[in-house]
C-alpha cells in the first residue's frame, strides 16, 4: 500500500547478505566492503556476537549457585544491546564503490568456536581482556555517528560491571591501542554513572552533603530538623550548627534517597554499614533501597531511591516524576515464598539493563511499604519500566512497550 501510494518508498535499507570484510578471490556474487569505517563497524559487531554466543553458552555449562552463571549471562545480554547500535550504523553505511547502492551489514561471522570456554580463571581473563579491546576498538569509530557513541558507551560500561561482579580476579592489563582511543573508552566509562552536583555545608562538628538530584522531597528532613534545613528560602538553607550532632547524624540516616551525607569533624565513626540490606517498596513511587551499593560497578552510598515508574529524568535514581505522571503501584504486592538468606548483609550490586530492568545480585530483603516481607533474593530483576504485571520484578513488559533507557 506504501509503493502504491509512493513508488520511492524504501521499506529497508539495502544491506547486503553476508558481506565479507576482506577482498574475495571470486568476486562474483560477493559483496566486498571497501569503505574502512564501515568494515570496522562490521568487525566489531561480530567481533561482539563472537564472544556472545560464548559467555551464553559458558552461562549453560557452568552449574546452578555458581556466580559465573548469572555474570556471563549478564554479559551475554549486555553484548547483545551494544551489538544492535552498531548492526543499526553499518545498515546504513555504504559498502564501497564496487557496488554502488548497497549498504553493509552483519554477517555474524564468528572466529574460532562459539562453544562455552573451561569453567574458571582463564576464561574470566579471556572475557575481560576482549570486553576491553571492544571498548577501545568502539571508542575509536565512536564519532561516526550517535549509534557508533551509544555502542561505545555500552561497551565502556560491560568493563567495569563484569571486573566489580569478580573481585577475586585481577584486572588485565589495558590492550595495545593507540593513547586517544584508549583515553576516550576510559572518559565514557568514568562517566557512565555520573552523581550529581554536591552542596556542602559544615560546623564544627560535621559536614552536610547534600545531593538535590537524588531528592525525592520525603521532607523527613525539614520535619525532624527544621533549624537545620529550612523549606522554601531564599539563600542558605542548610544550619548543621543548630541541632547536636548525633541527633542531626539520625536525621540524616533517615533520608530514604542518600541525597543528604555527611562526614563527621569530630572525630567520630561515620554512617555504618547497613546490617541488613533492604529494598522498600513505596507506594505509588520508587524502591527505597538500604545497602552498601554498587551501581554499575561504582559505589554510591548506603541509601538510594531508584526509579519504578519508568519517567525518570535521572534514572536509575528516582526524581519524582511518577507523582507528575500519576503513577500507580502497591507498596504492598502480595508476599512470595521465602528462605531465609544464610546472610543478610554484604555489597549489593546494581546492574540497569539498557531498555530494561534493574539487575541485581547479592543478599536483598525486599519489604512493603509496612515493613512487611515479600522476597528475600541474592539475585532479582527488578522492573523499572513500570508496566510489569508482577511488580517489583521484571515480567519483561519493558520489551513489549519498547521503554528505552541506559
Amino acid at each position: 500500500a506504501l509503493l502504491q501510494g509512493d513508488s520511492g518508498f524504501k521499506p529497508a535499507h539495502p544491506a547486503a547478505t553476508n558481506p565479507v570484510l576482506r577482498s574475495p578471490a571470486r568476486p562474483e556474487g560477493r559483496v566486498w566492503i571497501e569503505d574502512a569505517s564501515a568494515a570496522a563497524t562490521v568487525d566489531l559487531a561480530n567481533a561482539a556476537y563472537g564472544l556472545m554466543l560464548r559467555t551464553l553458552a559458558y552461562a549453560y555449562a557452568v552449574p546452578a549457585g555458581d556466580v559465573r552463571k548469572r555474570v556471563m549471562m549478564q554479559m551475554a545480554m549486555g553484548l547483545m544491546h551494544a551489538i544492535t547500535p552498531l548492526a543499526e550504523a553499518a545498515a546504513r553505511m555504504p559498502v564501497g564503490p564496487s557496488n554502488p547502492g548497497c549498504n553493509a551489514g552483519m554477517s555474524f561471522t564468528t572466529l574460532r568456536d562459539s562453544a562455552a570456554l573451561p569453567a574458571g580463571a582463564a576464561a574470566d581473563q579471556l572475557v575481560r581482556e576482549r570486553l576491553r579491546e571492544f571498548a577501545v576498538g568502539a571508542a575509536d569509530i565512536a564519532a561516526l555517528s550517535p549509534r557508533h557513541a551509544r555502542a561505545a558507551t555500552l561497551f565502556a560500561q560491560l568493563v567495569p560491571q563484569f571486573e566489580s561482579q569478580l573481585p577475586e580476579a585481577q584486572p588485565a592489563p589495558a590492550p595495545v591501542a593507540a593513547t586517544a582511543p584508549v583515553a576516550a573508552a576510559t572518559a565514557v566509562a568514568a562517566t557512565a554513572a555520573p552523581l550529581p552536583a554536591v552542596e556542602i555545608v559544615a560546623s564544627e562538628s560535621i559536614e552536610i552533603h547534600y545531593r538535590g538530584q537524588r531528592c525525592i522531597h520525603a521532607r523527613h528532613c525539614v520535619t525532624a530538623a527544621p533549624t537545620v534545613f529550612l523549606a522554601n528560602v531564599q539563600g542558605p538553607w542548610i544550619h548543621p550548627e543548630t541541632m547536636p550532632v548525633e541527633r542531626l547524624v539520625d536525621v540524616a540516616h533517615g533520608c530514604p534517597s542518600g541525597a543528604i551525607n555527611y562526614r563527621r569533624l569530630d572525630g567520630q565513626p561515620e554512617e555504618p554499614v547497613p546490617p541488613v540490606n533492604l529494598a522498600t517498596i513505596r507506594e505509588a513511587g520508587p524502591l527505597a533501597v538500604h545497602a552498601d551499593m554498587l551501581l554499575d560497578g561504582n559505589p554510591v552510598g548506603y541509601r538510594a531511591t531508584l526509579c519504578r515508574c519508568g519517567a525518570s529524568k535521572h534514572k536509575p535514581f528516582c526524581d519524582g516524576m511518577h507523582k507528575e505522571i500519576d503513577f500507580s503501584a502497591s507498596g504492598e504486592p502480595a508476599t512470595q515464598g521465602t528462605t531465609a538468606l544464610a546472610h543478610r548483609d554484604g555489597a549489593l550490586r546494581i546492574d540497569p539493563q539498557a531498555n530494561g530492568p534493574l539487575s541485581v545480585a547479592g543478599n536483598l530483603e525486599i519489604v512493603s511499604g509496612t515493613g512487611r516481607i515479600v522476597a528475600r533474593v541474592t539475585a532479582a530483576r527488578l522492573c523499572r519500566c513500570g508496566g510489569s504485571q508482577n511488580k517489583p520484578f521484571c515480567d519483561g513488559t519493558h520489551a513489549r512497550i519498547g521503554f528505552r533507557t541506559d
